[in-house]
């Protein structure tokens, strides 16, 4: 992804680049800004370009930084139960390898097991997609107002910042 900004509005870094979605941002794009959206408070705004190299065609769509890690949890919903293995974590979701059967926008609860003698982290998540990879999963409530999770996360990333990578 390309650079990271400073949020004007939460005055944190983290802000990323994000693809425009309205006439505005359009039209701003074609004056050499670009639309940045703040993973911490969910701002959006616009910023300068820094040259015409550093605009890709098509920006990337991860709003979220992902970070590898191997983790135990338990999801239910409906009729459906199931247990996994989380591969990938961010902020705004996950993705797990599991046998379960489960449907894009399908609704879960989820435990996420941290850390051995801790209770589990609880979210609420939405099925976005099942492939070979996994079972993708995008949290509904903002995974930012779970202190434990954005400190494992921002502990495993190795910085305070919550930068995406280019991991596909």
């Amino acid at each position: 992804m390309g650079r990271q900004g400073v949020c004007p509005e939460c005055r944190l870094e983290g802000a990323v680049r994000v693809e425009v979605r309205s006439p505005r941002e359009f039209l701003a794009s074609l004056l050499w800004m670009v639309p940045f959206q703040c993973q911490r408070c969910d701002h959006r705004f616009l910023d300068r370009r820094l040259s015409p190299m550093s605009l890709s065609p098509l920006p990337e769509r991860r709003e979220h930084m992902r970070i590898p890690v191997r983790l135990c949890l338990s999801f239910s919903g409906g009729r459906v139960r199931g247990e996994g293995i989380v591969s990938d974590l961010s902020l705004g979701g996950c993705i797990i390898q599991s046998e379960a059967h489960v449907r894009v926008d399908d609704i879960f609860y989820l435990e996420i097991i941290l850390a051995k003698n801790e209770p589990p982290v609880e979210a609420a998540a939405i099925v976005r997609s099942v492939s070979a990879r996994g079972i993708a999963f995008k949290f509904l409530r903002r995974a930012q107002e779970d202190k434990r999770l954005t400190a494992f996360i921002q502990t495993r990333s190795g910085s305070d910042s919550l930068v995406p990578s280019k991991v596909a």
